[in-house]
């Protein structure tokens, strides 16, 4: 006998995700635009030094290429969220079946290099460019929309000391942190990361994931 299909992902709501899955005072990390060959590797190294977990939102086309990237952050206990196939901030001006495809095609290609069994529990649009339908199309395929509170702006390379300052200044905005691991030098990631998390901890902070349903 043929072996059966695997049932489609259950849907799940298609409103926008900021709020933490772990009770009390908890923080979720999110990691965008990568894996990116030795950033990647330096951002899971801080976080495994603090115990802290993470949702590593991932491009598909890179996922593609770097496959055995995507299997170290599944390895080391991480989440994972489509963050489209190539990162085209303007997709929300595109067509609808463009949208689809950006979406869709950028699951298949995370799940094809994170491995058999391995869920992908998110969509982030790349730079918020969301639309009604996108959301749609992620939530009918088990996809929550993710959102973020804190916008690090580290894709700047403002500086160690103002990621730092950002992060301390508007965390009362919501638990959602948003930080790159891709898309250029992320020294100042790595290191505003060394001396975050360690003082969230002193705060009193947990770290989760964001809510899916």
């Amino acid at each position: 006998m043929p072996s059966s299909s695997p049932s489609p992902p259950e849907r799940v709501s298609a409103e926008l995700t900021h709020g933490s899955e772990s009770p009390g005072k908890a923080v979720n990390l999110t990691i965008d635009d990568g894996p990116e060959p030795g950033w990647t590797v330096k951002v899971l190294d801080v976080l495994r030094k603090n115990g802290a977990t993470a949702t590593f939102c991932i491009i598909g086309s890179r996922a593609k290429e770097y496959p055995a990237l995507v299997k170290k952050v599944v390895a080391a206990g991480h989440r994972l969220c489509d963050h489209s196939v190539d990162h085209n901030v303007a997709m929300d001006k595109r067509s609808e079946s463009y949208q689809r495809q950006q979406v869709l095609d950028a699951r298949k290609m995370i799940e094809d290099a994170a491995g058999a069994g391995v869920k992908v529990p998110y969509y982030r649009a790349p730079g918020g460019a969301f639309t009604p339908y996108s959301r749609e199309v992620a939530a009918s395929h088990g996809m929550r929309p993710l959102g973020w509170n804190v916008d690090t702006r580290d894709w700047q390379n403002p500086g160690t000391d103002k990621i730092v300052a950002t992060v301390k200044r508007e965390l009362h905005e919501g638990p959602t942190i948003l930080f790159h691991d891709g898309g250029g030098n992320r020294g100042q990631t790595v290191a505003a990361l060394e001396e975050l998390l360690p003082w969230l901890k002193e705060q009193g902070y947990a770290f989760g994931y964001p809510t899916i349903r």
